[in-house]
């Protein structure tokens, strides 16, 4: 997800045609070499239909192929086989970064733990990061990093590669950045802890309807706690790091994780820090995906320029 980027994107009209916006859902999906059953194409699509009207007109669509349960653009059949061996090697990652994002979630001023990315569609390519979004109290991200940092590290001993390169306040909510790419990131997150902060994400983005309007922003592949327990460890952190004291190592933490981030990292498009947003994206990923996006749909005649809205 980025903040920053803002070159023009494909113009999303909501008047298209449903064999138009299949064949864009297809070809967004088709960037990451991911093929969509019937439930996942109504979901992304990019205008308002039913299943049963995707259904039903979807097999009349030239550039559509179909496999397995599966539908892709045409001569792509190969994705198919690349999904399902993607989503075994995932599940086992999966299950790991579930683990480790209940222990995230018990970090101090911690308030929310989403898995993102690759994996949260069971689309990883490689052993590739285990991506995560944490929401935390306001004024306190700094050190929230620091924890979850810290915590990182330490997992890498066993092999896994823990990055929370996304966290925000609950004073950043609202996502600025309105464009399809960030509406995709947001419906496809795994949430994992803070149900209630989870509900007011959902509830302060409701803009993704703009992008996807069918998709469903509910919980209903993890079961979330709605009683979002603190542990005695964030309790006692949280208790130390009160008031003024906790303000002072709080800006001390923000100056010394940003001069290690900038030396480290230097300054990316889609990077984005301040108080309440710590956006370490450095690899232009929406960057990439726009341009790649716009290609499919030149080559299916369905490219349109258009300022990027947000």
């Amino acid at each position: 997800m980025s903040l920053t980027f803002t070159s023009p994107a494909p113009t999303l009209d909501a008047t298209k045609s449903l064999s138009q916006a299949i064949l864009e859902t297809l070809a967004y999906s088709d960037i990451f070499d991911y093929p969509l059953t019937l439930d996942e194409l109504h979901k992304y699509l990019t205008i308002s239909a039913t299943k049963e009207e995707i259904k039903n007109h979807v097999s009349n669509i030239n550039h559509v192929g179909f496999k397995e349960g599966y539908y892709f653009l045409e001569n792509r059949a190969d994705i198919v086989g690349i999904r399902k061996t993607r989503s075994i090697k995932s599940i086992k990652s999966l299950k790991r970064a579930l683990f480790y994002g209940k222990i995230l979630g018990l970090l101090p001023f911690a308030r929310m733990v989403s898995i993102t990315g690759s994996l949260a569609v069971l689309n990883l390519s490689k052993l590739a990061d285990m991506d995560y979004m944490l929401v935390t109290q306001p004024n306190r991200l700094w050190l929230a990093r620091a924890c979850a940092v810290t915590f990182g590290r330490l997992m890498r001993l066993f092999g896994d590669k823990i990055c929370v390169n996304l966290l925000v306040s609950e004073n950043a909510l609202l996502w600025p950045l309105h464009d399809l790419y960030s509406a995709r990131e947001m419906c496809q997150m795994i949430p994992i802890t803070g149900f209630a902060t989870y509900q007011k994400l959902l509830h302060q983005n409701q803009w993704t309807k703009t992008f996807l309007p069918n998709a469903s922003l509910e919980l209903n592949h993890f079961q979330i706690s709605s009683q979002d327990k603190s542990s005695l460890l964030q309790k006692l952190l949280e208790f130390l790091f009160k008031g003024r004291f906790g303000d002072f190592i709080e800006n001390w933490a923000m100056k010394l994780q940003l001069n290690h981030i900038f030396a480290t990292y230097g300054k990316g498009l889609e990077a984005n820090f301040s108080a309440d947003i710590c956006q370490g994206n450095f690899h232009d990923h929406r960057k990439w995906a726009d341009e790649v996006f716009a290609e499919r749909l030149n080559a299916l005649s369905l490219w349109k320029r258009g300022r990027g809205e947000g």
